[in-house]
């Protein structure tokens, strides 16, 4: 059973397709995810990897915080650490956290990451193509390719880019990697 944040994602999922007129067809051609698979997410029978999610806003033109937003509770100036809601990768273990959540006119958003030891996460397409990417490095290691070139990041590093093209994290088998990311 699926907890009421997932719910809550799975009605919206539903919504969006709807919204934009198109059918699991439709959305399989843009996003690459089988029919079955859109159907079950948007049923509350599976929740969705942080890859199926990434397809999935990518279609949408649309920020994975953004979609995550329309799910999680309204803006508040002051955000709490255990109101700050967390995801769970349930293929790889991947954590995110909304540590600021996206806000109607604030800019920026920060994110936490947790990924273990021995994960791969790719996004072959941005969902929010040009958008400005602050990564600061907490602990641990990862390599992170932006648009074909690899970084190898430690804790206390930082990397700034404009996302436009697919990108990789990647963590060792032996070392996990904690992050902040911060979007503009």
């Amino acid at each position: 059973m699926l907890d009421d944040l997932s719910n809550r994602l799975a009605t919206r999922l539903s919504e969006l397709r709807r919204s934009q007129g198109w059918s699991l067809d439709q959305l399989t051609e843009l996003s690459g995810i089988s029919r079955a698979t859109l159907s079950r997410m948007e049923k509350g029978d599976v929740s969705p990897t942080a890859e199926t999610l990434g397809r999935l806003c990518a279609a949408y033109g649309l920020p994975m915080s953004r979609l995550l937003m329309m799910v999680e509770d309204s803006f508040d100036p002051r955000v709490p650490f255990e109101r700050q809601p967390e995801w769970r990768d349930p293929e790889t273990g991947f954590t995110r956290r909304s540590v600021s959540p996206p806000a109607i006119g604030l800019s920026g958003e920060v994110l936490e990451g947790h990924l273990p030891p021995g994960t791969v996460i790719t996004y072959d397409t941005p969902p929010k193509p040009g958008q400005e990417h602050h990564l600061v490095m907490l602990d641990g290691a990862l390599t992170l390719t932006v648009d074909g070139v690899a970084h190898e990041l430690n804790g206390g590093d930082c990397l700034r880019y404009h996302l436009s093209g697919s990108t990789r994290f990647e963590t060792s088998p032996a070392r996990g990697a904690r992050y902040l990311l911060v979007l503009i």
